[in-house]
């Protein structure tokens, strides 16, 4: 008997309403019940998102096309009682979320994230996979990672559900066109219109992926597709196994640092191709859709794909030295401007991304970090090491390469910490566990000790100002000064300013819309002196008195080292891809 078979149907009855119809037909599955399942979080997002809550007029029919008994069991299964050779299933999706992971649907496009849009059989992930769409008249292309069916029209396969869930779709009228790189075919599909040069970009993706593609010495895939989401005002990306989803800005192709931002993030979700969707740690894969996958490692798996992101864009001269080092001191100012960089560390962060990175609030910026940028400045610590110790001969290139060819090649398996950790100093005789140590505590690296033996300094401009601050971020809201957000053990913390709180007058001064008011008292106080606030909090008038106190906000520059020496010039050349 042949292994069960799962096919979809997805139609477009109503795109306007923001609508997708599917039908799922289950063969060769003859059980007493059969319970189906939908995700509830996207690989590479981590958090759950609950995409069951997009799901309407589920019914359960047999071949005979009469109804079959069902029931929702739990949030996001469905038990249907039928022990028939084939079940059909059919059900409703609405998706109007404007984002890299979630379904969107009107009248213009439809881009259906797999995890919100279709269903897997409980304990069934590996069965084979059909998918047939019928597009509406006016919508014309197809693009996806699925290989395509030779036998039916616009019929897509996947040999299990992992990588159909791992294989976005766009249906529309997208601009698509092809090109080979080094024997991979690439497909861009611009979606939203743009003001982009289709030659200009081409040329730039090519520089990128040839870089990627050294680096890691082989790709894994005979075809890529990007998926560009042109919006008025809009970022992201999310990495798949053989294709990515991109948001930005239509008209940001014509700026020039917008448009290398773009280039950054092609770059970063291009580099995901290996880093993260094929060397991964343990619990990124296999996936257990219905629950959070914790893993330590994050700021490995983003924080070295951040840290390498800018450094390819620098590689290929899109960042001259002063924007690359730039980019890199924006980890440094976001990381030690957030006071949570004294709470929690890159590998909590990493583990708590379900409860914290997703979601944060008016106090995250007090009690968390980004593992993007601590990664990032972890990674840079270790390449800069590994170029050093070994004369420039090594770097973290290196490393990789043989974490791929090892775990992923080789093993194909997930790797632990103190793996790559000890891989490091196997490839290149250089222990790094001070850094990996790092990764796990509250200490802070003296990065000036890896920043030095390249010939360059990071410094704090701010290191001896005496600015005052109040420590806090304020919005004009129809005229109204909103507190919004407040720093840990700053004036405004200490003096009892809560978020939300009205700022009316200060020291006897209404509050100016434009927020000279407290810029003019910051300006002619002196440590220690007592602002007096007039606030309004939840409409009742408070009296408040604030001590003001220095600002201890960081603004970090990288620069080269006066008093460099030859060998460490050469060595930050390296580094830097400086001729």
């Amino acid at each position: 008997m042949s292994s069960p078979t799962v096919f979809f149907h997805v139609s477009f009855v109503e795109p306007q309403a923001h609508y997708a119809e599917i039908t799922m037909r289950i063969q060769g599955l003859q059980k007493p019940f059969v319970d189906v399942k939908m995700p509830v979080w996207a690989p590479g997002s981590y958090l759950i998102r609950e995409y069951a809550k997009n799901v309407e007029r589920f019914r359960a029919y047999n071949l005979s096309e009469e109804l079959i008994p069902h029931e929702k069991i739990s949030k996001n299964t469905w038990r249907i009682y039928s022990d028939d050779k084939e079940i059909h299933i059919r059900y409703s999706i609405y998706g109007f979320e404007n984002s890299v992971r979630t379904n969107f649907i009107d009248d213009s496009h439809a881009f259906l994230s797999p995890v919100g849009t279709f269903m897997y059989v409980d304990d069934c992930l590996d069965y084979p996979v059909h998918i047939q769409i019928k597009r509406p008249d006016f919508w014309s292309k197809i693009s996806t990672g699925l290989e395509k069916s030779t036998d039916l029209p616009d019929t897509y396969i996947a040999p299990n559900f992992d990588i159909l869930f791992d294989s976005p779709i766009e249906i529309g009228n997208q601009d698509t066109w092809s090109f080979d790189i080094g024997g991979t075919l690439h497909e861009c599909a611009m979606v939203g219109g743009g003001v982009y040069d289709k030659q200009k970009l081409t040329q730039d993706i090519t520089t990128i992926v040839t870089e990627e593609n050294r680096i890691w010495g082989t790709n894994p895939n005979t075809y890529y597709l990007f998926i560009t989401h042109n919006y008025q005002s809009n970022n992201g990306g999310l990495e798949h196994l053989n294709s990515t989803v991109l948001a930005t800005s239509r008209l940001g192709y014509s700026q020039d640092a917008t448009y290398k931002s773009y280039l950054s993030l092609i770059a970063h979700e291009y580099f995901h191709l290996w880093n993260v969707k094929r060397l991964r740690p343990k619990a990124l894969g296999p996936f257990d859709y219905e629950a959070e996958n914790y893993t330590t490692g994050l700021w490995i798996m983003e924080g070295f794909t951040s840290y390498y992101d800018n450094l390819i864009i620098r590689r290929c001269s899109f960042f001259d030295e002063k924007e690359y080092l730039q980019m890199l001191a924006l980890d440094f100012n976001t990381v030690y401007n957030r006071p949570g960089h004294e709470i929690q560390s890159a590998a909590l962060a990493s583990h708590d991304t379900w409860i914290k990175q997703y979601r944060p609030d008016e106090n995250s910026h007090n009690t968390s970090i980004s593992y993007y940028n601590k990664g990032a400045m972890l990674a840079a610590a270790i390449d800069l090491k590994i170029l050093v110790e070994t004369n420039g001969q090594q770097r973290l290139d290196d490393v990789l390469k043989t974490a791929y060819q090892k775990f992923y090649l080789l093993e194909n398996r997930g790797f632990e910490e103190h793996e790559l950790m000890e891989l490091v100093h196997q490839v290149t005789n250089v222990n790094v566990s001070e850094i990996f140590n790092a990764a796990h505590t509250l200490e802070e690296l003296d990065y000036n000790l890896y920043f030095n033996k390249v010939g360059y300094e990071i410094i704090d401009l701010n290191a001896n100002s005496q600015s005052l601050s109040m420590g806090m971020k304020t919005v004009n809201n129809d005229t109204r000064i909103i507190v919004k957000n407040i720093d840990r053990d700053s004036a405004a913390w200490k003096g009892g300013l809560n978020v939300d709180d009205e700022i009316l007058a200060a020291n006897g001064y209404r509050m100016d819309p434009t927020g000279r008011t407290i810029d003019y008292i910051l300006a002619n106080s002196k440590e220690g002196d007592q602002v007096s606030l007039i606030i309004s909090r939840d409409g009742l008038i408070k009296n408040l008195n604030v001590q003001l106190q220095y600002s201890d906000k960081k603004s970090f520059i990288i620069q080269r080292k006066e008093t460099a020496t030859v060998e460490e010039r050469r060595l930050g050349n390296i580094w830097l891809s400086i001729e």
